[in-house]
């Protein structure tokens, strides 16, 4: 009973686990007959297995050497079947290593992390978005889910690469998304943009249904359906065609050589803003003693968030109220 249920757990095992163990095995069967055989030149068990490892790997130190007929006897069988045992481990060891290299490559190795940043969908804001991430050096593990790519590599890219439908909850159980923090969710480049928005939606249903506690952002591509993304349980909506309409407005209508483009993307690269409840003591002011307020802190405030409306830079004489918030920018690496 104990024979057929110690079979079944063995061949239950990883082949590199299986042979790990065989090769322990039988180097400390060989060691422990050569103890017993010649115990004048092998004093102890472990100057045993010692010898028997050094034998089976064909490393040969010769500190140990058994003299006797049945002890070389010994060395013989040990030398046959350790030595062949042992180039195979090693050989499926290597092959084991390069398997998984290429499983990592085509997306098919499961992610066992947590508190991490799952994407999905490949394309030049992703990869952005990565140069950025890197660049502040945010301790982060990112994965990446996506059906178009047929391999992505992680050694150059440092993404855990999932291939596969983000709606399947089976690929988003590969992501491990039950213990990502976040979820960044693209739109489509190769849809139109009423099905990409459909498609993202889908995506925002599928992250929530796995984890309802994941921080979601949605890239909308129309406004007709940035209502059904919030419905969907998106946290945070990027209107990314709203953002190139306005850049676009910038550069046809600026008189000056100053790109907004440019001025935009380095401030978003190297500053980051985030919002606080308003204070109890500064509740009434002006927005611009509010202002004065926190440069003596060496702090940028930049605007108000009222009602779920931001106002950037509203007038000095505004009446800041209880339920206000206050937005700041300051340099990234502050809130790492």
């Amino acid at each position: 009973m104990f024979w057929n249920r110690f079979v079944k757990l063995y061949f239950h095992l990883p082949t590199f686990i299986r042979l790990l163990f065989t090769v322990f095995f039988l180097m400390t069967v060989f060691g422990y007959l050569i103890h017993i055989i010649e115990p004048k030149h092998f004093p102890t068990f472990f100057d045993g297995v010692w010898w028997a490892f050094v034998t089976g790997s064909t490393v040969g130190y010769g500190d140990y050497v058994p003299l006797s007929t049945v002890g070389r006897t010994i060395g013989i069988l040990l030398i046959l079947a350790g030595g062949g045992l042992v180039t195979f481990y090693m050989a499926t060891l290597s092959a084991g290593t390069i398997k998984h290299e290429q499983d990592l490559t085509k997306g098919r190795v499961s992610y066992k992390g947590a508190n991490h940043l799952v994407v999905i969908g490949w394309n030049e804001r992703t990869k952005q978005l990565m140069k950025m991430i890197k660049k502040a050096d945010q301790q982060m593990d990112v994965v990446l889910i996506d059906h178009s790519l047929s391999s992505l590599s992680y050694q150059k890219n440092n993404i855990h690469f999932i291939h596969g439908d983000p709606t399947s909850d089976q690929i988003l159980q590969k992501a491990n998304i039950k213990h990502a923090k976040y979820v960044a969710i693209t739109a489509d480049p190769e849809k139109i943009e009423d099905e990409a928005d459909q498609q993202t939606i889908l995506n925002i249903i599928a992250a929530k249904g796995n984890n309802p506690d994941a921080h979601v952002i949605a890239e909308i591509l129309t406004e007709a359906q940035k209502k059904n993304a919030k419905r969907a349980g998106a946290n945070g909506i990027i209107r990314s065609n709203r953002f190139m309409s306005s850049l676009f407005y910038q550069e046809i209508f600026r008189t000056t050589p100053i790109q907004a483009s440019n001025i935009i993307a380095q401030t978003l690269e190297e500053q980051q803003f985030y919002a606080i409840e308003i204070p109890h003591e500064l509740v009434g002011n002006d927005f611009n003693d509010v202002i004065q307020h926190y440069i003596q802190e060496e702090k940028i405030l930049t605007g108000i968030i009222r009602n779920e409306e931001l106002f950037i830079h509203p007038p000095f004489h505004k009446k800041l109220q209880k339920e206000d918030h206050l937005l700041f920018l300051d340099p990234i690496t502050k809130h790492m």
